[in-house]
C-alpha cells in the first residue's frame, strides 16, 4: 500500500493537493475534479510475480468474520486482491469489502458470430455477478474504504438505480446510515427495490438524476459542515475502486491487453477509471510501454452529451487545458431548452454526466471514440446477449451494439479482441425484458390497457394454450 497517495486537482494549471485523509471530492481552488495519485508508484522488479501474488490471493481467499460480524476477506475480494494499484489505505484492517468483484472474462464466440465478429475476438466482462448485481460495487469497496478511513458514519448517493442498491447494501453491512436521492422520473423497480430493502433512506425529488445530482453536491461537497459523505462518482476513491475491473480483464487474457475495450456512458465513471487503471499498469511495468488498448464509449441516443460534445462541438482533452467554456455553454444552453435526458437504458440516462473532463482524458490516453445508439438498437442486442446466455440490463447493451456498429464501419478491424463490459444483471430491469418480448407494462395497474403488440426480430412472448392434454400435445407436437 502506498502510504505516499494524495488527492490532485486534474488541472494542469492549478494541480493543487490535498491529503487522503480528507473528504475533498472537488479542486478547493479551481473547481476541477480530483485524482488518487500515487507517487510512489514504480516499475515492479518483477510484474510476473506480482501477477502471480493476485492470483494466488484469489485462490487462497477464504472468508473470515470480524468482531462485528462484517465479512473481512480481502483476498477474496475482486478489488483488494489488486491492493498494490489501489493503495490509498495503508491500513488493511480498515479495507471494507462485501465479496466484490468476483466477476470472470466470457469468450463469446457464438455471439461473436451474430455480430460480425471473429472466433477469440469477443468477450464479456460480466459485472451482473457483484453482490448488489452491478459493477457498482467495484467503485463502492473503495469509497466505503475511504469514509471508514475518515471517519464518516452518514452516506449519500443520488441514483437512477444502480448506485443506490449498492451503497444502501455496503452501508447495511458496514455500519453506515445511507440516504438516497432519485428523481421522479424513470426508476427500475428492481433497483429500487434493493436499496428500500437494505434500509436506506430514500427520497424521492421532483426532478432528474441530474437534479439529484446537484443537490447531492450541494450537500456533500458545498456544505462538509453537515458530514455527509458522497458516494457518487464524483468521489474519487469510487474511481479506484473501478480500477480492478480492468485488472480483472487483463488477469482473464493472461497479461495480454485487449485491442479495444468498450463500454456504456452514463456518468463516465467507469471510462475515465478504465483509462486511469492502464495508464498505472503501463507505469508499473504490468504491460508493455504503447500496449493501451483502445476504448469506445456507447452514449443512448437520448442520452448522448458526451457523443455531442466529442464529435459535434469537436471537445478534446488537449492535455487538460479542454474548453472549459464551451462545456459550461452548452451545459447552459441544454437547462435552457429544458433538455433531458430519455431512453429505455435507465442506468445511462445521464443528460450532464459528472466525470466529462476524466472521460475527455480517457479518450485522450487510450485513442478512444464515443458513439451512441437508439433505444431499438439496445433492446435488439440485450435480447440477443440473453439469447446467447447472458442476462443484462438495457444500458449493458449499449456496448454490444456499439462494438458491432464499430466493427461494421472497420473501426473495429478483424482479428482485434474486443472486451465488452456488461455492467449490470437483467433482473436490475426485469420490466423492460417483458415489456420487449409481451408488449406488457409491467408498471401499469391495468394491463389490458397496457399491452402492446411485442416488437423485434428476438421477442419471445408466451404461447396461450388452453388446459387440455390434447392440445398440449398437439403445441409440442409441432414445437
Amino acid at each position: 500500500m502506498d502510504a505516499s497517495a494524495q488527492l490532485r486537482c486534474i488541472n494542469p494549471d492549478c494541480r493543487s493537493e490535498f491529503p487522503v485523509t480528507r473528504a475533498v471530492f472537488a479542486c478547493g481552488r479551481c473547481g476541477e475534479l480530483l485524482d488518487v495519485e500515487y507517487p510512489g508508484l514504480e516499475p515492479v522488479a518483477d510484474p510476473a510475480g506480482l501477477q502471480r501474488l493476485f492470483a494466488q490471493r484469489l485462490a487462497s481467499g477464504a472468508w473470515a468474520a470480524s468482531g462485528s460480524g462484517e465479512q473481512r476477506a480481502i483476498d477474496a475480494s475482486g478489488v483488494w486482491r489488486f491492493r498494490e494499484l489501489i493503495g490509498f489505505c495503508p491500513d488493511e484492517s480498515r479495507l471494507v469489502t462485501i465479496g466484490e468483484g468476483r466477476t470472470i472474462l466470457q469468450r463469446a464466440d457464438a455471439l461473436a458470430e451474430r455480430v460480425g465478429f471473429g472466433a477469440g475476438e469477443l468477450f464479456l466482462q460480466y459485472e451482473g455477478f457483484n453482490p448488489s448485481g452491478s459493477f457498482k460495487d467495484n467503485g463502492m469497496a473503495g469509497a466505503f474504504t475511504h469514509a471508514r478511513m475518515i471517519g464518516a458514519s452518514r452516506v449519500l448517493c443520488a441514483s437512477t438505480g444502480n448506485t443506490s442498491a449498492s451503497l444502501a447494501l455496503f452501508a447495511a453491512l458496514a455500519g453506515f446510515a445511507a440516504y438516497v436521492l432519485i428523481g421522479s422520473g424513470k426508476i427500475a423497480y428492481g433497483k429500487l427495490s434493493q436499496a428500500l430493502d437494505f434500509g436506506a433512506r430514500t427520497v424521492q425529488l421532483a426532478g432528474d438524476f441530474d437534479a439529484c445530482l446537484r443537490r447531492v453536491q450541494q450537500l456533500g461537497v458545498e456544505r462538509p459542515e453537515l458530514g455527509i459523505y458522497v458516494m457518487n462518482s464524483i468521489n474519487p476513491f469510487r474511481i479506484e475502486g473501478q480500477k480492478a475491473i480492468m485488472f480483472r480483464v487483463m488477469e482473464g487474457l493472461a497479461w495480454e491487453p485487449p485491442d479495444w475495450i468498450v463500454v456504456p456512458g452514463g456518468n463516465l465513471g467507469n471510462c475515465s477509471a478504465f483509462a486511469k487503471a492502464f495508464v498505472e499498469m503501463e507505469r508499473a511495468g504490468l504491460i508493455a510501454p504503447g500496449r493501451r488498448p483502445r476504448l469506445a464509449v456507447i452514449n443512448a441516443a437520448g442520452a448522448r452529451t458526451f457523443d455531442r460534445m466529442v464529435n459535434e462541438l469537436g471537445l478534446r482533452w488537449q492535455g487538460g487545458r479542454y474548453d472549459r467554456a464551451r462545456v459550461r455553454t452548452e451545459l447552459e444552453r441544454m437547462d435552457h431548452a429544458g433538455e433531458r435526458a430519455r431512453t429505455v437504458a435507465s442506468a445511462i440516462e445521464i443528460g450532464r454526466p459528472v466525470n466529462l473532463p476524466k472521460a475527455l482524458r480517457a479518450l485522450e490516453w487510450m485513442d478512444g471514440v464515443v458513439r451512441s445508439v437508439d433505444d431499438e438498437t439496445i433492446l435488439e442486442h440485450k435480447a440477443l446477449i440473453g439469447r446467447h446466455g447472458y442476462s443484462c440490463e438495457p444500458a449493458c447493451a449499449a456496448a454490444l451494439a456499439g462494438a458491432r456498429m464499430l466493427r461494421k464501419a472497420g473501426v473495429i478491424g478483424r482479428g482485434q479482441r474486443t472486451v465488452c463490459i456488461i455492467t449490470g444483471h437483467g433482473l436490475k430491469d426485469p420490466d423492460a425484458t417483458v415489456k420487449y418480448h409481451t408488449g406488457l407494462d409491467m408498471k401499469s395497474a391495468q394491463e389490458s390497457a397496457s399491452r402492446t403488440t411485442p416488437g423485434g426480430a428476438l421477442a419471445n412472448p408466451p404461447v396461450l394454450c388452453a388446459d387440455d392434454l390434447d392440445a398440449l400435445r398437439r403445441l409440442f407436437a409441432g414445437a
